[in-house]
């Protein structure tokens, strides 16, 4: 090969391998948004379930709320930039629960919704 053809073909080799890179990356993240949700979908379910049976338990309620926070910070200490950010506001969330208070408890299920959206978008 000539000295411009080689410098030619080290370029599309370069460009190539970024792309690829570029391209597993994304997917990767994809992979991992789709998990990040997952599990703090199955979170606010286990709680969501939590508050079912103990219906007027302040005790039953905090404790849920807690084991809630708990995983989810955990969950959040594996990603992030946004995603991290959206999975520590739930955790938030669960956090204000932690005191059993019960009136409060079904609008914190209706933001549950919320929070799941902003995880989502930060995956997007």
């Amino acid at each position: 090969m000539t000295p411009p053809r080689r410098r030619l073909a080290v370029a599309a080799a370069t460009l190539t391998l970024a792309v690829l890179t570029t391209a597993c990356g994304a997917i990767g993240q994809a992979v991992d948004c789709n998990t990040a949700a997952s599990e703090a979908s199955k979170i606010a379910t286990e709680w969501s379930s939590a508050m079912a049976s103990a219906a007027t338990d302040k005790d039953a309620l905090g404790k849920a709320s807690k084991t809630a926070a708990d995983k989810t910070k955990e969950l959040a200490g594996k990603y992030d930039g946004d995603v991290a950010a959206a999975l520590n506001d739930l955790a938030a969330g669960f956090e204000t629960m932690e005191k059993g208070d019960l009136s409060s408890a079904a609008e914190f299920t209706s933001k549950i919704g919320g929070f799941q959206s902003k995880i989502t978008s930060a995956c997007s």
